[in-house]
């Protein structure tokens, strides 16, 4: 278990419990999304969390292989499919780096709140890049915050201290909007939505593999 998987396991609980911040701009980044899906679709979710978006979109496509590198908030979307009567979401303890993913092998891949959390954001677009099938569809959201200075300072200070308490991520990019959607193009995709719900500091994306 990496130190990261702890903190994740941790705050399962109380992260299950947290209301949408945003619920809005949360239903029309599901709606944007389905759009994209078709019901003989294989899709990947990355850092699926306590599977509410794997198991809103299940009815919509064939299969969905949802991965987190925390079996507490796995243990969680289990009993949430389970309740649902989801019986097509299948649910891995997986980081990135350690996911067997076969090239060209999935229609779709989402990556929610989980870019900024990486040690290398390029080798994740990457390997997503070559999983997905020839027009296969990137989705994500991923906290950008490197247009935001005082924000930046911030985590420059807090998430030092916060690592050595088990009260943050082992990694935090502060990422710009600009630097996000140049590492999706140079991994050869092409951005097809954009959004920044009330200019704030999650950037939704919708990219399709050439």
């Amino acid at each position: 278990m990496t130190n990261d998987s702890k903190f994740w396991d941790k705050i399962a609980d109380k992260y299950s419990r947290l209301p949408v911040t945003d619920r809005a701009a949360y239903e029309r980044k599901l709606e944007i999304t389905r759009a994209y899906m078709t019901p003989e679709m294989e899709v990947l979710e990355i850092g699926c969390g306590t599977g509410s978006t794997a198991i809103y979109h299940a009815p919509a496509v064939k299969h969905i292989r949802a991965t987190d590198i925390s079996g507490a908030m796995l243990d969680i979307a289990k009993g949430k499919a389970k309740a649902a009567g989801v019986t097509n979401v299948s649910f891995e303890v997986a980081a990135i780096d350690d996911l067997a993913l076969a090239g060209s092998s999935v229609d779709m891949v989402m990556a929610h709140s989980i870019l900024h959390l990486v040690a290398d954001c390029d080798t994740v677009i990457g390997k997503i890049a070559r999983a997905l099938k020839p027009g296969g569809v990137f989705v994500s959201s991923t906290f950008c915050l490197g247009e935001k200075p005082l924000m930046r300072a911030f985590l420059a200070v807090a998430a030092p201290i916060g690592r050595m308490l088990g009260k943050f991520p082992l990694v935090v990019h502060a990422l710009s909007e600009k630097q996000l959607t140049a590492k999706i193009a140079a991994a050869g995709f092409a951005v097809e939505e954009q959004w920044r719900p009330g200019n704030g500091s999650v950037v939704f994306v919708v990219a399709r593999k050439a």
